[in-house]
């Protein structure tokens, strides 16, 4: 439908400026002006049945409905948006490559595990014998293939840490990615303090698990008072130290991404 709708804007458009063709160039950028509007203003979807829902949950579904990238995720069978902050991270670093061992923290509902298992090759069809993709969540995730799912498991809890270590058997990890975020309150100073809270703990289990020399650490972050005291710590273990703000990022967001490279390992 979606495809649909944009091939009826496009021939719209079209005839649109044939028709207005012969006329001064100033009604030309008028017309095309209006066009460019009635395109934008049909492909804005509108909300039905929303009696019983709060102001909130309507501007939240119709953010959802409107979004490019939710659009762009479901066309391509990925379960959120969020792939394109990581696919676009992935692009320009080169995070991720066949044979790596990767640990995801936050992983629900699985967007970022399904890019993971395709990068490294895991899927049915080009599976490759050595690498794994290792994804832990408080809540359920459905099954990916090629993955190893930890759901329902909070990773803060020592216990759930030892069960990963369990499952790397021993073998050190290329790269540590986290998108946990707490639920967010409302207090910006307060919820900064929490995300960054789950942001020390991968960071402390991270590690423990890194290669040294190539091992690197992504995460999540909100913006606050802590974030260059983290960025600081951060540098004390890693060669090169990024902030990084994908375009995926929505434009009311305070989130970002650090991203650690060339883990330096434990100093005795």
């Amino acid at each position: 439908m979606f495809y649909l709708r944009q091939t009826f804007n496009r021939h719209l458009c079209r005839h649109l400026s044939i028709r207005f063709k012969s006329i001064k160039d100033t009604n030309v950028w008028t017309q095309s002006a209006k066009c460019f509007h009635l395109t934008e203003c049909m492909n804005k979807t509108t909300l039905k049945n929303t009696s019983g829902k709060s102001q909130s949950s309507q501007d939240w579904l119709r953010r959802q409905m409107n979004d490019p990238y939710v659009k762009k995720a479901r066309y391509n069978n990925y379960r959120a948006r969020s792939v394109f902050k990581l696919m676009e991270m992935d692009n320009k670093y080169q995070i991720l490559h066949p044979s790596m061992i990767v640990v995801e923290c936050g992983a629900a509902p699985g967007s970022w595990t399904q890019y993971i298992v395709k990068q490294l090759k895991l899927d049915a069809e080009n599976t490759y014998p050595t690498g794994a993709v290792i994804a832990i969540d408080m809540r359920a995730i459905n099954p990916i293939a090629g993955a190893i799912i930890m759901d329902n498991m909070d990773f803060t809890k020592p216990l759930n840490q030892s069960k990963i270590l369990h499952a790397l058997n021993g073998k050190l990890v290329d790269v540590v990615v986290s998108d946990m975020a707490p639920n967010a309150s409302g207090n910006r100073d307060y919820d900064s303090t929490a995300i960054h809270n789950l942001c020390y703990s991968v960071l402390q289990f991270s590690l423990t698990v890194l290669k040294p020399i190539s091992g690197t650490f992504l995460t999540k972050i909100w913006a606050g008072n802590d974030t260059e005291k983290f960025i600081h710590h951060l540098n004390q273990f890693f060669n090169e130290v990024t902030h990084l703000r994908p375009d995926a990022c929505r434009a009311d967001s305070t989130e970002s991404y650090i991203m650690g490279r060339y883990f330096k390992g434990i100093q005795t």
